[in-house]
This record gives structure tokens, sequence and C-alpha cells, in this order.
């Protein structure tokens, strides 16, 4: 009987070293798989956030690899050695889902890192800014995902309630300024909520989201939009997603008055006073500033630039054919809209680094599929030296060391400039963070 017992007990701790030792080996595969990923990223240039990112507290980490399932865009984060690290960081879009599947809280979600900062307006708990009354939400403090976007436009309108906004009056209770994801959300909740609001977008409805190109992809996560419920959507295009947003507008009759910018806000007897690009004004108990980071396209400020060819963004690639098209960037934006072009045009894109280290890694595959089939014609490491009737010249470090380019149109996806003058004369302070932890609501 003990004879029997010891063998039945050595056979079941034997199993528990082979389980052991496999999951063992299994881990050591997997942190040198993710190891090698790592020190591939750091040669890409992949490594070092650029924008909103995980931050990984490693005495709360459990290992337990949540976080890198949960992550619709893969790669993002791995685990080496028993411990959670960023990889392609770079490619990170903030959805906030590594956040969320965490289950110790060991993640937070930083902007700017020790070296890079970024420009911040001051932004409370309750979104509301260092002005009373004036609140922000979305891509201007920080969070760009369309999904982040509405949480916040909804959650800032809910908090001025909460704080005591009341209807009644001749003055608006709200005025958000920008209709883009979280302007529209903002819309729905005061509608929700009875107040009496006006919604001021200086483009069109959609805000940035408009101007994407029409095959770009905007959305890849759900999200809850007020008066309509959850929105489950994949691989979301512009189109279908402005159709969505148009009809749920619609149904709860709201009007976004569109093209019309917002010049300053002042503040006089208890009250913000809006003045609009058309000499309008509007009075308001409290202000939601929805606008993106982009106030102005970033300019190049080189010769021929305000030459009628030049666009700082592009709308409608399939009505462009059988031109010379010069695309200037390399974001997904740049990248997006050459390879659309390069559809029925000759298109060359200029960068000035010597490798793409800022887009998606589908659209880093699918560039090189571009170029690999000779569909288009990249330029790394130039700049734009000067822009002509009938050329672009692009220079490789010295002025000496130039290429001339036939060329028809020129598009320039440089960025934007923060809309700082704006916000100021406004009374919003900016501050330039580094390494900053982004409060998330639910």
């Amino acid at each position: 009987m003990l004879i029997e017992q010891i063998i039945i007990y050595g056979a079941v701790a034997l199993l528990c070293l082979v389980v052991v030792f496999i999951y063992m080996r299994k881990l050591k595969a997997a942190s040198k798989e993710t190891e090698a990923k790592v020190e591939k990223a750091k040669e890409e240039g992949l490594f070092e956030p650029v924008s909103l990112h995980p931050e990984i507290d490693l005495n709360k980490c459990i290992k337990s690899a949540a976080c890198v399932t949960a992550c619709p865009e893969k790669d993002i984060l791995g685990v080496v050695n028993g411990k959670g690290t960023l990889i392609n960081a770079s490619n990170c879009v903030g959805h906030g889902a590594c956040f969320h599947a965490c289950p110790v809280d060991a993640i937070s979600l930083v902007i700017g890192t020790e070296k890079r900062g970024v420009d911040l307006p001051h932004v409370s708990e309750d979104y509301e800014s260092n002005v009373p009354g004036i609140y922000i939400a979305g891509e201007l403090g920080g969070m760009g995902l369309i999904k982040n976007s509405v949480e916040q436009g909804k959650a800032a309108v809910e908090n001025m309630v909460k704080k005591g906004l009341k209807t009644g009056g001749d003055a608006y209770d709200l005025i958000i300024v920008g209709a883009g994801p979280a302007g529209i959300a903002g819309s729905l909740t005061a509608k929700k909520l009875g107040l009496k609001f006006l919604t001021l977008e200086q483009g069109s409805l959609g805000g940035t989201v408009y101007t994407f190109p029409r095959a770009k992809i905007v959305m890849t996560s759900p999200m809850d939009l007020p008066l309509f419920g959850q929105v489950r959507l994949r691989d979301t295009s512009k189109a279908e997603l402005l159709s969505l947003w148009t009809e749920v507008l619609t149904k709860n009759d709201i009007k976004i008055t569109e093209h019309t910018k917002v010049e300053k806000i002042d503040y006089e007897e208890n009250l913000f006073k809006v003045t609009t690009n058309k000499e309008e004004t509007f009075l308001a108990k409290r202000i939601l500033l929805a606008i993106g980071r982009r106030g102005s396209p970033r300019k190049l400020n080189v010769p021929g630039e305000d030459l009628e060819k030049v666009a700082y963004r592009l709308l409608e690639p399939e009505n462009i054919s059988g031109k010379n098209v010069m695309v200037v960037g390399g974001g997904d934006s740049a990248v997006e809209s050459a390879m659309l072009l390069a559809e029925q045009n000759k298109v060359i894109l200029s960068y000035r680094s010597d490798a793409f280290s800022r887009i998606k890694p589908k659209n880093r595959e699918k560039i090189q599929q571009a170029i690999d089939k000779q569909l288009l014609e990249v330029q790394f490491n130039t700049n734009v030296d000067r822009i002509e009737p009938d050329k672009v010249i692009l220079k490789n470090g010295s002025p000496e060391n130039i290429k001339e380019f036939e060329n028809d149109l020129v598009y320039i996806f440089a960025g934007g400039e923060l809309p700082t003058k704006f916000l100021e004369k406004a009374g919003i302070q900016i501050t330039k963070r580094f390494g900053y932890t982004m409060r998330k609501h639910n």
C-alpha cells in the first residue's frame, strides 16, 4: 500500500514537473520573441512613444499579459523575463484597452516622455480648465482617439450639470465649440439633459474626421454614443461614421452650425461672450472646447507654398487622376493619402527621415508593398526646398544636393499647430508636459 502511494505521488509530482517545465520553456521562448521585437522596434525607431501611451508600474504588475491580449493594435506591449514592457510604443493610438484590462491597475496612460514634452491646456478631473466654466474634451486635451473623445465630451457636459449648471434665461446654457467626436457627444448629452445649447464648427460636421481621405479607417473599437447606445463598428470608414453621426443628430433634432469659426471668448457679467468670424456674438453660461489640437495646418515656410496647387488635406482622391503629385510627410495621413493617390496618379512621397517611424503596422506593410511594386516613389531624407508652378525642388542635406520633379499638385501633411493664441486670449493656461498621466473615466 505504501509503495503504491509512493508511486502515485511520484507520478503526480513528475507530471507537475513536466507541466512546469513545458510552461517555463514556453515563457522563455515567448520572452526571447518579445526581446527580439523590442530590439527591432528600437532599430526602426518605434520603441519611443510619440503620443498617448501606456506606462507600466512593475511593482504592481503581476505579468498576467491581459494587457497584451486586450490591445487592438498588437505588439504595443509584451512580457520579457516576467516583466511587462513596451515594444512598438510609437504605434500606440491610446485605445485604453490595456488600461481597462489590467486586473491590478498597473497601467497608466501617459502623454509625453521625459525627453519629449507635449503642450497641453490645464484640465481638471471633471474636464474643467483653469477658467471656471470653460471645459475641454477630446484631442485638445490629449485624448485623440474617437472612442475616448466621445467619452470625454459626454462626461464633460454631465459634470457641468453636476456642478450646478441650470437651464433658463435668454443666454445659452452651453456653447460647444467643435463638432468632432467630442463635440457631437457633448451635443447629444446636452440634448439628453434638456440644456439650451449651440454647437459651432469652423469646418464641416465631423471636424478632423471630415478632413480624412474617404477610404481612411477612423474607428477600430466600439463606443457608447449618447441617445443612441453602443456603436459596434469595426474597421469603420469615414463615410460610415459621418453617416451615423448625421442620422443620430437628425433623429434628435440637433443642428450643427457649420463653417463658423469662434474667433474669441470673453467673460462679461457672469456670462461668456462668444464672437465668430461672421461677426456674430452669443452669450452662454458654460463653454465646451471640443476642437482639435491642429488649430491650423503647420506650413513648411518655403517659397511657392502659397501657390493654388498646394493643399493640406485630401478629401476626394478618386477625383484626381493623371497628375504628377508630391505628398510631403511621414505620418499615417501622408502615407494613406499617397497610396490613395497612387491608384490614378504618379506619386512621389517626400519624408525628412530615413524610415517611417510614426505609422501604424498595417500602413507600414501597405506602403512597403506599394514601394516594392513601384506603385509610388519615396524620397527619404529630403525636405522641400521650393515649389514652382510646374515642379517641386527637394533638397537632401545641403542646398547643393537638390532634385527636381515635374509636378501638378502638392499635398503637405506636416501636422498642425496648437491654437495657443486663441486659448491664451480666453485665459487658458498651456503647459509643456513631460510624462503626464492622463485621467481615464468610465
